[in-house]
């Protein structure tokens, strides 16, 4: 890592880069492995004295985070070592000069994904010279590095490739107009910010005119300002749009995201919006409200859920007063025309049943539980006919059944398998004892003919 005489700096500098890496890949700390994107790394002659290893196992995709580097080492050494690298994690690091950051990135050619994630980027300025560096990145991560908007916009302007680009937790709370466009980009994410006002994200569109994935979740957002025909130019190629936790709180809103002309997924949850409205209420009317998405906060919206919805939606705004019924409704009224209510059916299995009890000459009103077995319920019986549970023979008497009486023979039966409703009647006979019958009368609301039950 130091050249021959080289002083050593104090540990709370930091660690140089080439440090750190020799050290995790030494072939003691990281044994050789064949496989896709590993490699041996023959490092040429060093000065006399060097440190380095002769021989480093290196895979493509580099992780170094919270390894305390804060300088990049030997250039000539992280050529030698990382010319195959693609992939490079510096983050949780004390990198906080562009310049360093630069010796690093310079000496990588074939470098294509880059975190500088959580280091003290704040107060560094970056030079269009050192931005150039960047230009073979096209997946670059600034998250939670406090990195300024003006420094973001040099690098867009040096990163002729740059395809995706992460901006978390930077705490912007606005953001300056680019007068040179990215066009490369594709995806931003900028969530955890502060960025309450459209004014600001109406910046970010002329900026990055190919994007096609913006995601911008717990950023405050109040509202959607533009006209249609703005935000028709404002994101012409935007596919999915994240809002989550932003503060959006007007279906208006929610309507003018139908004016991105190839949107196509939308996450919208945790919007002060929706917080009044069941979950089923929520999907559909935002499915009603975006007629061309085709999924919706992660979940695909099929063609039967979307007219489910729509017919909802309808139903739902039914007793609105005139003035205060949606754009939409009309839409839908035009496709499905006016529909009446749903009738409200309860198919939840009934748990209860009041039953008139026969015993002898004595009826009583009883209400059971059907999810009682045969032998809980004689035991509740009891009381009612004065018997014991092994003293009785139970019939279900179904009125509307023209097969007569249905003796409960088993015990462990189910009393709602039998498809008791309230006024059906069980008959309760005594036994008499072994080897004879009982004669019980009926009532005459049953049959007129005495009843001899089965023995």
């Amino acid at each position: 890592m130091w050249d021959s005489g080289a002083v050593v700096p104090h540990e709370e500098e930091g660690r140089t880069f080439m440090q750190v890496l020799s050290e995790k890949y030494s072939p003691e700390n990281f044994p050789y492995r064949r496989g896709p994107g590993m490699g041996v790394v023959v490092v040429p002659t060093l000065p006399q004295g060097s440190p380095m290893k002769d021989r480093l196992n290196l895979p493509s995709v580099l992780v170094l985070a919270g390894c305390g580097i804060s300088h990049a080492g030997e250039q000539r050494e992280i050529a030698a070592f990382c010319a195959h690298v693609m992939e490079l994690d510096l983050s949780h690091n004390k990198l906080q000069d562009w310049h360093e950051i630069s010796k690093i990135v310079s000496n990588i050619p074939n470098l294509d994904f880059l975190n500088l994630s959580s280091n003290p980027l704040s107060e560094v300025v970056l030079e269009p010279s050192r931005a150039k560096a960047f230009a073979r990145v096209r997946r670059l991560v600034l998250n939670n590095t406090q990195v300024s908007w003006n420094t973001v916009l040099v690098l867009t302007r040096e990163m002729p490739e740059l395809e995706e680009l992460f901006l978390c937790l930077n705490e912007y709370t606005t953001v300056s107009a680019s007068t040179v466009p990215c066009p490369t980009l594709r995806l931003l994410h900028i969530t955890d910010n502060n960025l309450q006002e459209w004014a600001e994200v109406r910046k970010i569109g002329p900026m990055f005119p190919g994007l096609e994935t913006l995601v911008m979740s717990n950023c405050n957002l109040s509202s959607i300002q533009d006209s249609e025909e703005m935000l028709r130019r404002l994101f012409p190629n935007l596919r999915s749009i994240n809002l989550h936790n932003s503060g959006l709180n007007q279906w208006e809103d929610i309507e003018k995201l139908n004016q991105f002309p190839k949107l196509e997924d939308v996450r919208l949850q945790g919007i002060p919006l929706l917080q009044t409205y069941t979950n089923t209420e929520r999907r559909s009317l935002m499915v009603s409200h975006l007629p061309s998405v085709s999924s919706l906060n992660g979940s695909v919206v099929t063609d039967g859920e979307r007219e489910d919805s729509e017919r909802f939606f309808i139903r739902y705004h039914v007793d609105y007063p005139e003035e205060e019924l949606p754009y939409r409704y009309h839409c839908l009224v035009t496709k499905y025309g006016k529909l009446e209510p749903l009738a409200e059916i309860d198919l939840r299995p009934r748990c209860h049943a009041k039953v008139e009890v026969h015993c002898e000459d004595k009826v009583a009103e009883v209400s059971i539980r059907l999810d009682q077995t045969v032998a809980e319920l004689k035991k509740q019986l009891r009381t009612v006919v004065q018997l014991s549970a092994n003293q009785m023979r139970l019939y279900y008497i179904d009125k509307e059944c023209v097969f007569g009486p249905e003796e409960m023979r088993y015990h462990t039966r189910a009393l709602h398998s039998y498809s008791i409703q309230d006024g059906d009647e069980l008959l309760v006979v005594p036994k008499a004892g072994r080897g004879t019958t009982t004669t019980a009368k009926p009532l005459s609301n049953l049959n007129s003919k005495t009843l001899t039950p089965p023995p």
